[in-house]
């Protein structure tokens, strides 16, 4: 199971730790919601998702002060026996010594943070979200063209690298040569990256490693981006039937994600980053309203409708 150190969490939120004392190098988080507990700190404790990083507000830490001094370490005690990854507070709100005092005996971080309830929210899912999405690597390329994320993939050796040298080389960013990490982070949206190891290199059989972020600069590559297209690259078949017109999109599918996908067939003079170029500024017209196919269809469809007329007249 995907999972994220809390220590990770604390680093990239810029979150200060009120328990120092407390190790938290083991502590992980394995799912990206998160709870306000507002029904536990009143004593509810049914269904109470112990599991999430719990964030306490304005509301919750009002109320907190309006408990008398034995019943609030009691349901202090309660709340934080559950196995809590941490406890976070919002607009630079101090916990009282006795919640600090329970939460260093039961071993359960407390964090704070100057930033509001709602901002906290929305940035912790947004990142868990990526962070802990289902994950899977694929052959292929990732790059960016005009804003769309192209996927360019084939067998090895088809020329897939030297596509993506070439948009780069045309103002595009590279995301990924040869490894794609793909991550699902809804039904509607995946996001594709480069392992570590492999961030910004591109691999040409007869030249070996290049450093694109080197050779052309940081504006030529990026870390992420979302997957809006993908081109299959095969070899040219004469006896194959190849879509000529566009009229019906087809599909490929990862992780349960369907995306619109272009098979290019590949013989000598066809300038790949070209067609990858104009197969993404059309996926974005279409996307746009517009679809040229269709428009044709239409001019014939209206030609033939006024020559039939045409026809009946002179009858």
């Amino acid at each position: 199971m995907a999972s994220v150190s809390l220590k990770a969490i604390i680093e990239w939120m810029k979150l200060d730790n009120l328990t120092p004392d407390l190790d938290i190098s083991k502590i992980r988080i394995t799912q990206p919601d998160i709870n306000r507990p507002a029904l536990q700190l009143a004593g509810y404790f049914e269904h109470f998702e112990a599991t999430r990083l719990q964030v306490i507000g304005f509301v919750e830490y009002t109320y907190m002060e309006g408990l008398e001094e034995e019943h609030k370490k009691d349901i202090y005690k309660e709340f934080l026996s559950f196995d809590i990854p941490a406890v976070i507070f919002c607009r630079e709100l101090v916990p009282d010594p006795v919640f600090l005092k329970i939460a260093q005996e039961e071993k359960v971080p407390v964090l704070m943070t100057k930033k509001s309830t709602s901002a906290v929210m929305a940035e912790i899912i947004r990142w868990l979200n990526v962070k802990l999405a289902p994950c899977i690597s694929i052959h292929g390329v990732l790059v960016d063209v005009y804003g769309e994320g192209v996927l360019i993939t084939g067998e090895s050796g088809i020329g897939k690298s030297e596509a993506a040298l070439e948009l780069i080389k045309r103002g595009h960013r590279l995301v990924s040569d040869d490894v794609v990490e793909l991550r699902k982070v809804s039904d509607e949206t995946l996001i594709g990256s480069a392992p570590d190891i492999t961030k910004h290199f591109i691999e040409l059989r007869g030249i070996g490693i290049i450093d694109v972020k080197t050779l052309f600069g940081v504006s030529s590559v990026r870390d992420t981006k979302n997957i809006d297209l993908v081109i299959k690259l095969e070899e040219w078949d004469k006896d194959k039937e190849y879509d000529r017109l566009g009229l019906e999109e087809e599909y490929t599918e990862y992780l349960g994600n369907k995306i619109v996908c272009h098979r290019i067939p590949i013989r000598p003079g066809r300038n790949l980053a070209v067609i990858c170029e104009s197969a993404a500024v059309n996926h974005r017209q279409k996307k746009m309203g517009y679809n040229a196919a269709q428009e044709l269809y239409n001019r014939v469809q209206n030609s033939l409708q006024h020559k039939r007329d045409e026809d009946e007249d002179e009858d």
